[in-house]
């Protein structure tokens, strides 16, 4: 996931469109990572943190972004940002062991929808055309993915509303990330999140019970390198040269990935009512990013 904005569509090339689309690309490899290590899943998501935050720090110093004299208020709202997002990723890795590759990655960016719902209630004004156009597509598409993975399996049905348990966390992630991020820049916000949910990370991974140190580090170096380097890296680099409705129709890449992903890997086939169901979901969040909020992606 990434707490980038984005911007007007402006001044982007080639370069910064293949960034785009690789960012995504990358973010939706997160989920196969995580079925594969051999620790707990939340786990994975401390070691996916943990690996990647000095190289935050040294790209916040390389951007001139600073680490030190954070103004205190702001700090205290960055790290309670990052406790959310240490919570979502609790509850996004368990989904992500319990459900199909492709709902996990759909429910896991519903925060998209959430914060433009969010946003309407602060406004005091009713939705657009679009925005219930998105609403309703969103609430039928998971109707019935929520109805197949209860016919498959009551697990499935678990995993499913963990994911979207953890859209659900997310938003309050970038809620409270808005007010760090002009005064931090986004690689120290990262650097700064990162390391305040990592207690929180561990905390839960022991209360579950979970095995915590990996005997292969392969899956963990390469769930951090994917969610957190280069898929963050590469969309904070492209975000701002595009608008949302551009960013939410790149953001479909992510559940073609995760489904050829389970698959090849699993063996996770999609019905035709299935992939009516994560198209409608799709739908919904190309819409609501078309209204110009906030964008996320997981």
């Amino acid at each position: 996931m990434t707490n980038a904005t984005a911007g007007a569509d402006r001044g982007w090339n080639a370069w910064h469109f293949a960034a785009l689309l690789g960012g995504n690309v990358a973010l939706a490899l997160g989920p196969l990572w995580v079925r594969l290590a051999d620790t707990g899943p939340v786990s994975a998501g401390f070691w996916r943190l943990a690996l990647a935050i000095p190289f935050f720090a040294l790209l916040a110093r390389a951007n001139g972004q600073r680490l030190g004299g954070v103004p205190r208020g702001v700090l205290l709202a960055v790290m309670a940002g990052g406790i959310f997002f240490a919570l979502d990723l609790s509850s996004w890795h368990l989904g992500i062991e319990l459900t199909r590759l492709g709902n996990a990655t759909l429910f896991g960016n519903s925060g998209s929808i959430l914060i433009v719902a969010w946003g309407l209630f602060v406004l005091r004004r009713a939705p657009r055309a679009n925005e219930w156009l998105a609403f309703a597509a969103a609430i039928v598409g998971s109707a019935i993915l929520l109805g197949r993975s209860l016919e498959i399996d009551h697990t499935t049905l678990v995993g499913d509303l963990l994911c979207l348990l953890a859209g659900f966390l997310y938003t309050f992630y970038i809620l409270l990330a808005q007010k760090g991020r002009e005064t931090l820049g986004s690689w120290s916000l990262l650097f700064w999140s990162s390391l305040a949910g990592l207690p929180v990370m561990v905390g839960v991974a022991l209360a579950l019970g979970e095995p915590f140190w990996p005997t292969d580090w392969t899956p963990v170096v390469a769930l951090s390198i994917t969610s957190q380097l280069i898929g963050q890296g590469l969309l904070v680099f492209a975000l701002r040269h595009f608008s949302p409705l551009v960013v939410g129709l790149a953001l479909l890449t992510q559940p073609v990935v995760s489904v050829a992903v389970g698959w090849v890997w699993f063996d996770e086939v999609l019905s035709p009512l299935d992939a009516i169901g994560m198209a409608l979901v799709a739908a919904g969040l190309v819409l609501v990013r078309g209204s110009g909020k906030p964008s996320t992606a997981a």
